[in-house]
């Protein structure tokens, strides 16, 4: 049984990968709508929002896209960003139980 403190510190680590998730679900619907004449970013909100989204997950896509480029137009980095982000959730998890 994981002792309150590691089991505390596995739930923040937790919910700060599952916000990012969100985020990185955001961002790739919103350069949907954008790439499908649904959000206009000539609108000062959407602008605001896409530059929020973009300042979040921009940092770390352009890190994956330098290793793996865009295939057939097709950005792959929101997905290998989400599969590394699941891995490293699972082992840091998997490693409080052997921790304690």
């Amino acid at each position: 049984m994981l002792s309150p403190v590691v089991s505390s510190i596995l739930y923040v680590f937790n919910t700060v990968i599952d916000l990012y998730e969100f985020v990185i679900i955001l961002a790739v619907i919103a350069s949907w709508l954008i790439v499908f004449g649904v959000l206009s970013t000539r609108n000062q909100m959407a602008r605001s929002l896409v530059n929020f989204l973009d300042a979040l997950t921009e940092p770390v896509f352009r890190r994956v896209r330098r290793i793996i480029p865009s295939i057939g137009g097709i950005d792959l980095s929101p997905i290998i960003v989400f599969i590394v982000l699941e891995v490293i959730r699972r082992l840091v998890d998997g490693y409080a139980v052997y921790l304690m």
